[in-house]
C-alpha cells in the first residue's frame, strides 16, 4: 500500500457544501470522491497539454516543411531545443 498523503484546501462555504453534497449523493467521502475526481480529471488535462493536435492539413504541411532540406533556422533549432527539455 503506497504512502497517505494529506492535502489541505481552502474553499468558500458554498463549494464546501457542493463537495460535501456530491459525495453523499454518490455514497462515499469527501475524500473518495474528490480523489476519484482527481483520478478522473487529472490525466485528460495533462494529455492535453503533452498532446499536439493538428488537422490533416496542418500535418500536411508539417510534413512538406520538414522534407525541405533548407537548413534550419536559429529559432526553429531553439525551439526544437527546449521541446527536447520538455520531454516532446
Amino acid at each position: 500500500m503506497s504512502a497517505v498523503n494529506r492535502i489541505d484546501i481552502r474553499t468558500d462555504l458554498e463549494t464546501k457544501q457542493l463537495v460535501e453534497r456530491a459525495s453523499a449523493a454518490s455514497g462515499c467521502t469527501v475524500t473518495q470522491y474528490l480523489t476519484r475526481l482527481i483520478r478522473t480529471d487529472a490525466p485528460k488535462i495533462l494529455e492535453e497539454v503533452a498532446s499536439i493536435r493538428l488537422t490533416n492539413e496542418q500535418f500536411d504541411h508539417f510534413i512538406d516543411v520538414c522534407s525541405r532540406e533548407e537548413p534550419l533556422s536559429d529559432k526553429i533549432k531553439e525551439t526544437a531545443r527546449k521541446l527536447d527539455i520538455e520531454g516532446f
